[in-house]
């Protein structure tokens, strides 16, 4: 599903050039459940960006479900994102003047599908995160996991190959964070491949693999217990 092969990217501050990504080789296969850490300035965020065709890197290959992505324009790498990705972000990024059910539909706005199409879909996505009673309440009458599982659903509806979800627990607390990843779990077991930034070990653990940067290059990769016990 994702392969990257000795991906480099850098950023230019003045006259001065700041590596960030340093030869980096990846493969993720369809179905996995990833985790993805490493300190502040290792390189994971502009990791994420480079994978989730936010940003572009200036060397190597990247590619995705078997296509190349390399100097896409900005119309290009918007239509594969809604083709193939999906994104959740710690900061929940809903639109505060719409409700639930509005947020969970924009992504099929953007794909040109019926209101009415978009309205009964949200219907049904927001029910499979169990928050179908809250359809119709605006983001300042959630709480923080309620915000979390709308911008799953939303995630969700345009049925995506990929999830990228970047600290999707960091503004949670714990027995919410648990919740959350157990229905990143529940996607994932539909087929779908989750790609999770995190810094929380105890979050890692539940993926099936731990891959660590430090300084811009993958400094290891781990299966974990539940990997390995899983292909026991």
């Amino acid at each position: 599903m994702i392969r990257l092969n000795q991906i480099e990217k850098s950023y230019h501050i003045g006259n001065n050039e700041f590596k960030v990504l340093k030869g980096i080789n990846v493969h993720i296969k369809p179905g996995e459940f990833v985790s993805i850490m490493g300190s502040s300035g290792s390189g994971k965020s502009t990791l994420l960006n480079v994978l989730g065709l936010l940003d572009n890197y200036d060397r190597g290959e990247y590619h995705l479900n078997g296509l190349l992505m390399k100097n896409l324009s900005q119309a290009q790498a918007a239509q594969l994102r809604n083709k193939f990705l999906g994104f959740v972000f710690q900061s929940f990024n809903l639109l505060s003047f719409k409700n639930a059910a509005e947020n969970v539909a924009l992504p099929l706005y953007y794909q040109k599908v019926s209101r009415k199409d978009r309205n009964k879909l949200a219907h049904e996505y927001l029910d499979k995160v169990g928050l179908l009673d809250w359809e119709h309440h605006l983001p300042s009458e959630l709480s923080g996991g309620q915000k979390q599982r709308v911008a799953i659903a939303r995630a969700l509806i345009a049925k995506p190959k990929v999830i990228f979800a970047d600290e999707p627990t960091g503004a949670l607390d714990s027995t919410t964070s648990m919740e959350v990843v157990q229905l990143f779990k529940d996607i994932n077991k539909q087929g779908i491949t989750v790609v999770l930034v995190t810094h929380e070990d105890d979050i890692s653990k539940m993926t099936d693999r731990i891959i660590r940067l430090h300084d811009g290059v993958i400094v290891s990769e781990t299966e974990t217990v539940k990997s390995l016990t899983n292909n026991l």
